[in-house]
């Protein structure tokens, strides 16, 4: 569906460009020294067409689970055109009209949260909620409360002190030294469970628990102020948690005096079924953030939200020069973002895509089962909504991963077939070997069957 825009020479022109000068992200360059880079040119609903003109059915929502209600929305586009006229920016300490309305659209998704912090990335988001556990261990407790947990396989962005909080090894390779004070947690994946854990005595989702617990008590109790989790592990292999493992969680949080951070970068607006993740779960967050499907993509917009009891403690005192958050984001305060993420939200409700992503994400469940069947290299299938994977193993009794140089393999067949799916990937040293499918929200059951269908092909070709 190229649209002519373009002549092939133009085309040309941009490959050499891009070839030239653009450093692409997560990327060796390496082989583009004899090969040409992809250029998406076009996307229109679940489809992007290339510089080639070849098309492809995204299963990934952009590549990193961004797109939710697809690509080509205009009403989203128009209504970011006509707010950047109105007023494109002014700094977040002053209000505006888009980021005054859909935080008060955002907040009446989630009961018991309270105020929006707008900043312009995920990464950025979580280190705003660093900064404010930090903060408010100096304002409360002496400086002496500030310990960040975070979870073994969790990934909560890409600065050094995000890195600090992220529980996958080989993103954080030749990164260090990291900010002091993160402490890892045990993962909660049952499958790849801890050889520590016995199923005689307890349900893994509580002993997986128990563990941030005995993490606590070994760093002491008065030293933890804030524990940051995934509601749904998303980069380091698609891991649903365990039945009694957020009960467990916030139990422990509430125990403690301990806040508890729910990243939603990935999972909120829409991924899973539900507004946020959390909410499939039951918990009652302090802080929520979350960045890549509150505007699709189509401006740049993240969130944190915390309840009012964490925003009170930082206007306690006024006569203090330094009793509030004194903190910046310099996008932020463009208006682009919420604009566009209130015409998200409408399309969300309007469409009914929320109870699509259900019955979709059955669906697509079903299907990966189905295959499981078929090919012994599935090992396990696990999701939530339209998030979710299948992880390959060459051995179902041992478990032995399959090689990531193979499950690359099969992510590249899915692309010669024109659909784009994810897998884990220089990540998680010797579990790099979860395919992952987070097709837009928007997904029609023809769409899941022939994701589903093509990821049939290449297993065969790349297994057998």
């Amino acid at each position: 569906m190229m649209d002519g825009t373009l002549s092939e020479n133009d085309l040309s022109g941009v490959v050499a460009a891009d070839k030239a000068h653009v450093w692409h992200h997560l990327t060796q360059h390496k082989p583009f020294e004899t090969t040409d880079p992809r250029i998406i040119v076009e996307g229109r609903g679940m489809k992007v067409w290339d510089q080639n003109g070849k098309e492809y059915l995204d299963a990934v929502s952009g590549g990193v689970w961004t797109v939710n209600v697809g690509y080509g929305r205009e009403r989203i586009a128009d209504a970011v055109r006509d707010q950047l006229v109105k007023l494109n920016y002014f700094a977040g300490a002053a209000g505006s009209v888009p980021g005054a309305r859909f935080a008060e659209r955002l907040i009446e998704k989630m009961p018991g949260m309270s105020r929006v912090y707008y900043c312009n990335s995920g990464s950025e988001a979580n280190e705003k909620a660093f900064k404010m556990i930090r903060q408010i261990a100096h304002k409360r407790h002496g400086g002496k409360k500030h310990k960040i947990l975070y979870r073994d396989r969790d990934y909560h962005g890409t600065t050094i002190t995000c890195l600090s909080a992220g529980g996958q090894d080989e993103r954080n390779a030749q990164y260090g030294p990291f900010t002091p004070g993160f402490v890892r947690v045990p993962h909660c994946l049952e499958y790849r469970a801890q050889p520590q854990w016995d199923p005689k005595k307890e349900p893994y989702g509580v002993w997986a628990a128990n563990q941030i617990e005995e993490v606590i008590l070994r760093e002491g109790p008065d030293t933890v102020g804030g524990l940051c989790l995934e509601p749904v592990t998303a980069g380091g292999g698609v891991i649903t948690p365990p039945e009694g493992y957020w009960e467990r969680v916030q139990e422990i949080c509430r125990k403690y005096d301990i806040l508890l951070h729910i990243d939603e970068v990935v999972c909120g607006v829409g991924r899973t079924g539900t507004w946020f993740g959390y909410q499939n779960y039951g918990i009652e967050p302090d802080m929520v953030t979350m960045a890549k499907g509150v505007a699709s993509g189509y401006a740049a917009i993240a969130c944190l939200v915390t309840t009012e009891r964490v925003f009170e403690l930082f206007k306690s005192n006024p006569d203090d020069p330094l009793d509030y958050f004194r903190d910046i984001s310099t996008f932020g305060g463009c208006t682009a973002g919420p604009a566009a993420a209130l015409e998200n939200m409408a399309i969300i409700e309007e469409e009914g895509l929320l109870e699509n992503t259900r019955a979709m994400g059955a669906r697509l469940m079903d299907n990966l089962r189905a295959l499981q069947d078929k090919h012994a290299v599935i090992g396990d299938v696990r999701g939530k909504g339209l998030f979710c994977g299948a992880e390959l193993v060459m051995d179902r009794e041992t478990k032995e991963p399959a090689p990531e140089k193979m499950v690359q393999q099969v992510v590249a067949e899915c692309g010669r077939e024109g659909v784009i799916i994810g897998a884990t990937n220089r990540s998680l040293p010797g579990l790099n070997n979860t395919l992952c499918f987070s097709p837009a929200l928007i997904a029609t059951p023809a769409d899941i069957d022939r994701i589903t269908e093509t990821v049939d092909i290449a297993l065969t070709r790349v297994f057998g």
